[in-house]
């Protein structure tokens, strides 16, 4: 151990993945999580903090690579820390998550669970069909630059080419980069809340040639806003809408409450499993199209609908796990979402397809679930894809109430969906639990669990 007044360096080994994919070293009896370690590294780390009785630390210098380690596409990946599984084998990614979801089980739900081997990627590189980023000052404050906050920080590592961001996606945003530098119009600064654009976000299509462009400014007046828009029809014809939202706040939140239309329709669309969605500017909608459309199948698999069943999909979105199953069979789906964007965009997406089997409500999922067994409204399956926080224990009383056969869980955190199946196997069997890799190159997985009726 190296001692200073400043700094403490440690020699270490990393013997594990954290949770949140750290690595996890031990010196003595302290327990020192090290991002961008992976197993079997060996070196120097610098101790960084402590908070709750473990330490953090960065990689000083590596004496001995993990067998796993490969060298990452992206040059700035540690800086920024987006992709803090850039430098680790996809294979090992993969079984890293499959483990991961089975410790979550075992820790927090007290199960012990068989669970599928992660279904990944062939190629796991430029997925994402949204990029979020925001802008600012180079250290000279001289040019407008944007890429994403270095982790824990509001310090922007500029980065024009993510190496996970749709190709198209980052070459919109590097365009209206240099044109905010030509015509001179000023990034936001959060201390002094000077400037005029916080973020850019691209969204685009997978199965057709459209592309949204949403501006997040401080306000709806800014100069040089015409020509901005100007400049984008004449070097983006990618872009088929432009929208402006307006975000007055002194927030980390990044989009503001109103929105407004420069260009084009509003929205795009895209296809899953054979059924077209539209997609607003504040619209959840997965960011792996590849992906999702093997996520939203192997959810179907296992509900196995058959005729007049009738589903329930809660936390629905713009619809599109509840309009896939619409069309799989179910005498009717009813959907609930409390974000009145996304439910009318649901709406929008039934009519559009011709799906007359489905109702989309606007309200909160447990109030209506709770509501519904009080007046013993049954449903044959109820699909639910919860937000990182999970549900509710009323929302899952409610379930047990109804009694449905098959519950199909969606989930994009194993800590809360091993609590939530744990207040569920007194009525419920766990039959299969697979994860998908929606996220490549990062420690997040997405996982499906199908429970049924004893």
């Amino acid at each position: 151990m190296n001692n200073s007044k400043d700094t403490e360096i440690i020699k270490t080994r990393c013997l594990d993945l954290s949770y949140e994919g750290k690595g996890v070293c031990r010196d003595g009896d302290r327990v020192v999580f090290v991002t961008g370690m992976f197993p079997g590294d060996e070196g120097d780390v610098e101790i960084l903090y402590k908070r709750n009785g473990v330490f953090f630390g960065r990689i000083k210098k590596l004496d001995k690579l993990s067998e796993n380690r490969i060298k990452p596409v992206c040059k700035v990946c540690t800086a920024c820390g987006g992709c803090s599984f850039q430098a680790y084998k996809y294979e090992a990614q993969l079984d890293f998550k499959r483990k991961l979801v089975s410790e979550q089980f075992r820790k927090i739900g007290h199960m012990n669970v068989d669970v599928l081997p992660t279904l990944g990627m062939k190629d796991p590189y430029h997925y994402r069909n949204k990029v979020q980023v925001p802008f600012g000052w180079d250290q000279w404050h001289q040019n407008i630059i944007y890429g994403f906050y270095k982790e824990g920080t509001h310090y922007i590592v500029k980065n024009d080419d993510c190496s996970i961001e749709d190709k198209l996606g980052n070459k919109i945003v590097s365009e209206l980069c240099k044109i905010m530098n030509e015509l001179q119009i000023e990034p936001y600064v959060e201390k002094t809340g000077e400037g005029y654009i916080r973020h850019a976000l691209v969204r685009t299509s997978k199965h057709f040639n459209e592309n949204m462009l949403v501006i997040v400014s401080k306000s709806p007046y800014f100069p040089r806003k015409d020509k901005l828009i100007e400049l984008i029809k004449e070097r983006l014809p990618e872009v088929t809408t432009v929208v402006e939202n307006i975000n007055p706040e002194k927030t980390n939140v990044i989009l503001g409450e109103k929105d407004k239309i420069l260009l084009g329709r509003g929205y795009i669309e895209d296809i899953l499993c054979g059924v077209k969605f539209r997609i607003s500017a504040k619209s959840f909608y997965q960011t792996n199209p590849v992906m999702t459309e093997i996520l939203y199948q192997t959810a179907m698999d296992f509900a196995s609908i058959q005729p007049n069943e009738v589903v329930f999909d809660a936390y629905s979105g713009i619809g599109t796990i509840g309009l896939i199953a619409a069309t799989k069979g179910a005498k009717n789906v009813t959907a609930v979402e409390v974000i009145k964007e996304a439910v009318r965009d649901a709406k929008f997406n039934a009519e559009s397809n011709g799906i007359a089997n489905y109702t989309a409500i606007c309200g909160d999922a447990t109030e209506y679930l709770v509501e519904q067994a009080k007046m013993g409204v049954k449903f044959d399956t109820i699909f639910m894809d919860p937000p990182r926080k999970g549900s509710t224990k009323e929302f899952i009383e409610a379930i047990k109430a109804i009694g449905p056969n098959k519950i199909v869980y969606v989930s994009c955190n194993p800590s809360t969906l091993a609590r939530d199946c744990a207040l569920l196997i007194d009525m419920y069997k766990i039959e299969s639990v697979q994860p998908v890799d929606l996220f490549p190159q990062t420690p997040h997985v997405e996982c499906i669990t199908l429970l049924c009726r004893k």
